[in-house]
C-alpha cells in the first residue's frame, strides 16, 4: 500500500491561541526553541545573552549565557532608572524571581537526568537477570561443565560412562595411528 503524502510543514496564522491546552503546549515548544536559538547565537558569535519570558500563567523562565544574574546586574547598572523611584526594590524582586527560576530549571534538568539514569539502571538490572537466567539454563543443559561436587548420582554415572567411551575412542585412535606410522616406516626403509 502506498504511503499517503504528508502535508509537511505548514505556515500557521500568527494570532493568539484561544484553546488553553494548545496555548501551553505551543508556549513550551516555542520557549525551548527560542532558548536553543539563543544558545546557538552564543556559540556561533560568542555573545552574552539573557532572555526572560513569562508564561501565560505568569511564571518566569530565563536563559542566560554565561549567567542570567550577572547579565541582568550589568544591564541594570548600565541603565539606571530615576533614582527617586524605588527601582532598586523592583530589581531585587526581579533578580530573585530569575534566581528561583534558574534553581527550578536546574532541579528539573537534574530530575530528568536522574530519571534517565534510573531507567538505564533498571534496564541493566533486567539485562543482568536475563543473563543470569541464561547462564542457569546453560548449566542445566551442560551439566558436565558443573563442578563434580555439584553433580548428582545419575550425572556422575553418565560422566563415568562418557569418560570410558572417550578412553576407548582415544585408545582406538592411538592404535590406528601407531599402525599407520609403523606401516609407513617399513615402506620408507624398504621392508615392503
Amino acid at each position: 500500500m502506498a504511503k499517503k503524502p504528508s502535508m509537511g510543514r505548514q505556515k500557521i496564522k500568527i494570532a493568539k491561541i484561544e484553546v488553553k491546552n494548545h496555548l501551553q503546549v505551543t508556549f513550551s515548544k516555542r520557549r525551548s526553541g527560542l532558548f536553543k536559538k539563543a544558545s546557538e547565537l552564543c556559540t556561533l558569535c560568542g555573545v552574552e545573552i539573557v532572555i526572560v519570558v513569562f508564561s501565560p500563567a505568569g511564571k518566569p523562565f530565563s536563559f542566560g549565557h554565561p549567567n542570567v544574574e550577572s547579565l541582568v546586574n550589568r544591564f541594570l547598572a548600565q541603565n539606571p532608572k530615576n533614582p527617586n523611584n524605588n527601582n532598586n526594590n523592583y530589581s531585587n524582586n526581579f533578580l530573585h524571581m530569575i534566581e528561583a527560576d534558574q534553581r527550578n530549571a536546574n532541579a528539573l534538568e537534574l530530575n530528568l537526568q536522574l530519571s534517565r539514569i534510573l531507567d538505564e539502571v533498571e534496564m541493566e538490572k533486567k539485562r543482568g537477570e536475563s543473563l543470569d537466567n541464561m547462564r542457569k539454563e546453560n548449566v542445566k543443559n551442560y551439566w558436565w561443565e558443573s563442578p563434580v561436587e555439584k553433580l548428582g548420582l545419575h550425572e556422575l554415572e553418565q560422566l563415568r560412562d562418557s569418560m570410558e567411551d572417550l578412553k576407548r575412542i582415544v585408545v582406538s585412535e592411538q592404535t590406528t595411528m601407531i599402525n599407520h606410522v609403523n606401516s609407513n616406516f617399513g615402506y620408507f626403509h624398504g621392508v615392503f
